[in-house]
């Protein structure tokens, strides 16, 4: 019986994905909610970088369910123990990436190691040769000139797999549509394939099939090689890539479950009561602020540091002290990054304490209070929404640059920031080893730029201005 591991940042993060459930609900009853949410997915890019998006979203959600496997008992106890090393869903569907360790680098798709090795001979002399990898390409044996036409076989299949899924995911889209539109699955499917419907489902399936093939592509070649190569210690690049997603996401949606509550209430204050409060919370942030963001981060985390080191009781595996770091980091990046989104919330505040609406509100005796939450809170929930989305990207950014000048998430824990820093070093050998940087870097590119188009998608259609010009 396996034991569930519940960490800090996986409570967080299926609590922040509840809420957004329940928005989604909620926002279904709500024309004036659902109608700018509709018309972000009625874009082409929009559409395609919210597929991207879930994908991303889907693996940090699987990484995100942990567990302990137990040990084989010993002697007559019916105590069961469990093994120290915390296992997430995303390990068990990765299958063998975890433990297919080689000796140390190797390049994206080879059977053999990078540097060469001095071997005895059974004659007894020494020769410098690049030898075999104990995992990557051992399928062929000695018929290394296999190789171009196995890799060229497994990618067919997985073309002829994402056809199939493809297919069947298009006539089953089309049949519901067709009875959501009570029209025949045929006239859907030319729709969707002509491109006539207002939700642009040709571009998602399009989107969902380049996806689908990547998926079965990787399936398919990383279970005989390392299609990324390996790093120092013989680990999967890919592997440690697929892990680090989830470093990412939660650097950028729990920094902003701790960012929102202060920006909200002291902007919105701030700009409504005006006076002394307006003074006290400009006072706070301006002087927040005047202070170096990475010293402040440097100093809380060398102190949360010597607290782990202090109280090693507290942590049982090697995963908690590296999560409550990672909590630690959010929290800190909340604090430092509230003071924009709250200078935002204020301006707006101060403009709409003067429209008539509110100012009648006051004449009525209605509680201020009830003003802030009923009138001014709603207004301004257009700016709160443009600037999670744009901060997102920034923060994912943010963390890769903490953690190569070595503030950033534990070293233990794996995330963009770690392998860009160990490839600092790497880039300075030769020979230069390459592939741990450009995957790094291409899947932060890929969520960074699938997260600005979404958010360019939401600023065009909550931004007030955009809406009064579209409508001109």
């Amino acid at each position: 019986m396996i034991k569930p591991v519940i960490l800090w940042t996986d409570g967080l993060l299926f609590l922040l994905t509840a809420l957004v459930v329940v928005f989604i609900l909620y926002a279904r009853g709500k024309p004036h909610i659902r109608q700018p949410w509709a018309r972000i997915f009625r874009g082409r890019i929009a559409a395609a970088s919210v597929v991207v998006l879930s994908a991303f979203v889907l693996v940090g959600l699987l990484d995100s369910i942990h567990y302990r496997l137990p040990l084989a008992s010993n002697g007559n106890s019916s105590e069961t123990h469990y093994a120290v090393e915390v296992l997430s869903v995303l390990d068990a569907v990765t299958g063998t990436l975890r433990t297919r360790e080689e000796k140390s680098y190797s390049a994206p798709f080879a059977t053999t190691l990078y540097v060469k090795e001095t071997v005895d001979q059974p004659d007894g002399t020494q020769v410098r040769i690049y030898p075999r990898l104990q995992f990557g390409g051992a399928h062929l044996g000695d018929d290394l000139a296999y190789k171009s036409t196995d890799i060229m076989m497994r990618s067919g299949v997985s073309l002829l797999e994402t056809l199939l899924a493809g297919a069947l995911i298009t006539l089953s889209l089309a049949w519901l549509l067709s009875l959501r539109h009570g029209c025949t699955a045929r006239d859907m499917l030319r729709r969707i394939l002509a491109g006539r419907t207002d939700v642009p489902w040709r571009v998602i399936l399009i989107t969902l099939g380049v996806l689908l093939f990547l998926i079965f592509l990787v399936a398919n070649l990383a279970s005989v090689y390392h299609v990324l190569g390996t790093d120092k210690v013989g680990k999967d690049v890919l592997y440690l890539s697929l892990k680090s997603i989830r470093t990412g996401l939660m650097i950028g949606t729990l920094t902003t479950l701790v960012m929102l509550p202060f920006a909200i209430f002291m902007g919105i204050v701030a700009g409504y009561a005006r006076g002394w409060i307006d003074d006290v919370v400009q006072y706070v942030y301006t002087t927040l602020n005047s202070i170096p963001h990475v010293l402040l981060i440097a100093a809380s985390i060398l102190m949360l540091q010597v607290y782990v080191a202090n109280n090693p009781e507290l942590f049982e595996t090697t995963l908690e002290r590296s999560d409550i770091r990672l909590l630690f980091l959010c929290i800190i990046l909340g604090i430092t990054s509230w003071t924009g989104l709250c200078r935002l919330l204020r301006g707006e505040s101060l403009k709409l304490r003067e429209a008539e609406y509110i100012q009648a509100a006051v004449s009525f005796g209605v509680s201020h209070g009830r003003i802030m939450t009923r009138h001014i809170l709603p207004n301004v929930m257009h700016i709160v929404l443009i600037t999670v989305v744009l901060d997102f990207s920034g923060l994912v950014l943010a963390e890769a640059v903490l953690s190569y000048v070595g503030v950033g998430v534990d070293p233990s824990m794996n995330s963009w920031g770690n392998m860009i820093n160990g490839a600092r070093l790497e880039m300075a050998r030769e020979p230069v080893v390459w592939w741990s940087l450009l995957s790094a870097f291409l899947f932060m590119f890929t969520l960074v730029l699938a997260a600005n188009l979404f958010s360019d998608a939401v600023r065009d259609a909550f931004d007030p201005r955009t809406t009064d010009q579209q409508r001109d």
